[in-house]
């Protein structure tokens, strides 16, 4: 169900928009989504479908993009990716610290662009 509230932000920000261009239809809506979100695409594009019903994004397709979990090293400040299944058992490529870090990206979702006429 968290995705249908996401879901209800990204079509009010997509209206937004929409409205200020003057624009008559939405095509496509790109999004970057962290691997660490729980958001399931298919969810998010069911939801947006249908609360986009009747709107000049009616039947826009969305695009998601899933963006790498990245921590950073509190020793020695080195960023790097690593995959959702190493999650708690991380060492910095650098300086083999175990564990003390900061995550850097893996949770956001935004929208990156906007097609449309």
């Amino acid at each position: 169900m968290h995705e249908l509230s996401v879901t209800e932000s990204i079509l009010n920000i997509v209206m937004k928009h929409a409205q200020t261009n003057r624009v008559t239809k939405v095509v496509s809506i790109t999004l970057h989504v962290g691997e660490l979100s729980d958001l399931e695409n298919e969810w998010i594009q069911h939801y947006f479908d249908y609360l986009s019903k009747d709107t000049v994004a009616q039947g826009a397709r969305l695009k998601i993009e899933r963006l790498p979990i990245e921590l950073q090293c509190k020793a020695c400040g080195r960023k790097f990716q690593i995959e959702k299944s190493a999650l708690g058992q991380s060492t910095c490529p650098d300086c083999n610290a175990v564990g003390d870090f900061t995550l850097v990206s893996g949770r956001q979702y935004y929208i990156k662009e906007m097609e449309a006429i």
